[in-house]
């Protein structure tokens, strides 16, 4: 039994910034309205993608607030984990304040490989944010990303979440790359279950998918809505996969960044923030043969 949480195509949308580091919340709204008005069901706020951990907490509020208020919130995840417990949840309590539907949560990525880091300490941490939110109506969805955070959410953790926290918490990102793992997690009954590719659309019905959120979908949008419609067409998924291995060929937030900007004709959608760099000249010539929806 599926949540009744968000489904389909879901984009992980990146974050302008201006020349100075701020958050571009102009430029940002005009993409993020692109990108729900051309196939995504939803959108993930400040995910990975959106390079919410280069923010700070106030700038990530900023972003949040005007999200919110310039777009349909009900169709809104926003990323809220951070490695400090205080932080999380006055992120998350804000997320919740201002109308976004569910919140996306790292695990605390700092400790986990000191010695007495566990499970039952990973649910000590989640136990905390679920109760301190408690009065909060948002869901929140688990982000695995064991290849960044260094902390896999275990079956048994996850299951164990689920049963004691079943009202609000709705289901995760996995960006493993595992669909082993991915697919174990989607038998979790009531549990909704994104991968981070929307190539594993191929095996959302048979896995039992609820859809995916992806980074390329920023650019790839009415491709991969049509793909979600269809998943069963050849061409369709032939199509979706050489776009996602094109973009993904280069660092990805740099190289959504530069698609992005082409989508638009506007090169200041190209800027990144430390550590991040913008594209070579020879990379954004690699990706001229990615197809975009308005050319």
């Amino acid at each position: 039994m599926a949540s009744a949480g968000l489904r389909g195509v879901i984009a992980a949308v990146p974050t302008p910034v201006t020349a100075g580091g701020e958050p571009d919340v102009g430029r940002f709204l005009h993409h993020a309205r692109w990108a729900l008005a051309n196939g995504c069901d939803a959108l993930n706020v400040l995910g990975t993608t959106g390079e919410a951990n280069s923010f700070s907490a106030d700038q990530r509020k900023a972003v949040m607030s005007a999200a919110a208020a310039e777009l349909d919130a009900s169709r809104l995840m926003v990323g809220t984990g951070t490695p400090d417990l205080a932080t999380t949840i006055a992120l998350t309590k804000y997320a919740c304040d201002v109308g976004f539907a569910a919140a996306l949560v790292l695990p605390p990525y700092y400790y986990y490989y000191y010695k007495g880091v566990s499970d039952d300490g990973l649910f000590a941490w989640f136990e905390r944010l679920i109760l301190a939110t408690r009065d909060a109506p948002g869901l929140v969805y688990l982000y695995n990303f064991p290849q960044l955070t260094g902390v896999p959410f275990s079956f048994e953790l996850v299951r164990r979440l689920k049963a004691a926290f079943p009202e609000r918490i709705a289901g995760a990102k996995d960006s493993s790359g595992n669909l082993s793992y991915t697919s174990q997690l989607a038998k979790i009954d009531g549990f909704d279950v994104f991968p981070s590719s929307e190539t594993a659309i191929a095996k959302a019905d048979a896995d039992g998918y609820a859809g995916c959120i992806s980074a390329t979908v920023s650019v790839t949008a009415p491709l991969v809505a049509e793909y979600w419609a269809a998943p069963s067409n050849a061409a369709l998924a032939t199509r979706v996969v050489e776009a996602r291995s094109a973009i993904a060929a280069h660092p990805l937030i740099p190289a959504v960044k530069c698609l992005v900007a082409r989508l638009h004709e506007d090169p200041a959608f190209e800027r990144v923030l430390p550590p991040h760099l913008p594209l070579t000249e020879a990379q954004k010539t690699a990706l001229t043969g990615v197809k975009l929806a308005a050319e």
